[in-house]
C-alpha cells in the first residue's frame, strides 16, 4: 500500500520557484531542490514525474499566478491608464534597488537562459510578454481616450516598446547600476507620452 504524500505540492512549487528564480534552471540541481523543499528525490519524482523540468514549468506557472499579478498591480485592472503604467515602472525600479529585486524576473531570466532552445519555455515567456503588452495597450488606449497622452501615440506600438524597455530594465538592474540609471531609462521611455 502506498504511503500518503507527506508534503504540500503547492509549497514545493513555491520553494522550487524561488530556487529557479535565484539560480536559474541550469544552475539549480536536484540536490538544491531537495534542500529547498525538504522533500527526498524519490518523493519529488513521484509527485512530479517530469522531475526537475516539470518542477521548473510548474514554477513558471506559479510565478505567473502569484508574483506577476503583484508586480502588475493596478495595471491589470480594466480602468488602468497612464498613471498605472508609470506606477508599474516605478515599482520595477524600486524592486531593483533590493537584493531580492536584483534576482530579476523569473520570466525574463528564463527567456535569456532557455527560450531560444526550449520551445515550451519560449511559449510560456511569449504568453507572459503578451499579457504585459495587453495590459499596457489597454491602459494606453484608456489614457488616449482620456486625453492623458498625445493623440498621435499608437497605444499597441508604445505598449510593445514599453514592455521591451521593462524587460531590458530588469536585465540592466541585475548589475545594480543605481537608481539614477534606472530612472533615466524609464524617463526616456515615457518622454513622448507628454
Amino acid at each position: 500500500m502506498a504511503r500518503p504524500r507527506q508534503f504540500d505540492p503547492d509549497e514545493v512549487l513555491d520553494r522550487s520557484m524561488r530556487e529557479f528564480w535565484q539560480r536559474g534552471y541550469r544552475d539549480t540541481s536536484v540536490d538544491d531542490l531537495v534542500g529547498a523543499t525538504g522533500v527526498r528525490p524519490g518523493s519529488l519524482y513521484n509527485a512530479f514525474h517530469g522531475g526537475k523540468r516539470e518542477l521548473f514549468l510548474g514554477s513558471l506557472d506559479r510565478y505567473s499566478k502569484l508574483v506577476v499579478p503583484e508586480k502588475l498591480g493596478a495595471l491589470e485592472h480594466p480602468g488602468a491608464s497612464l498613471a498605472e503604467v508609470r506606477a508599474y515602472f516605478d515599482g520595477l525600479v524600486s524592486d531593483l534597488m533590493s537584493p531580492e529585486g536584483r534576482m530579476g524576473c523569473l520570466m525574463v531570466n528564463s527567456a535569456m537562459e532557455l527560450a531560444a532552445e526550449d520551445s515550451e519555455v519560449s511559449k510560456v515567456v511569449r504568453g507572459h510578454m503578451a499579457r504585459l503588452e495587453r495590459n499596457a495597450t489597454r491602459a494606453l488606449r484608456n489614457a488616449k481616450r482620456r486625453g492623458e497622452i498625445p493623440p498621435h501615440i499608437n497605444p499597441a506600438a508604445k505598449a510593445t516598446q514599453l514592455m521591451a524597455t521593462g524587460m531590458g530594465l530588469m536585465v540592466v538592474g541585475k548589475t545594480n547600476p543605481g537608481r539614477e540609471v534606472l530612472e533615466t531609462i524609464v524617463s526616456a521611455a515615457f518622454a513622448d507620452l507628454g
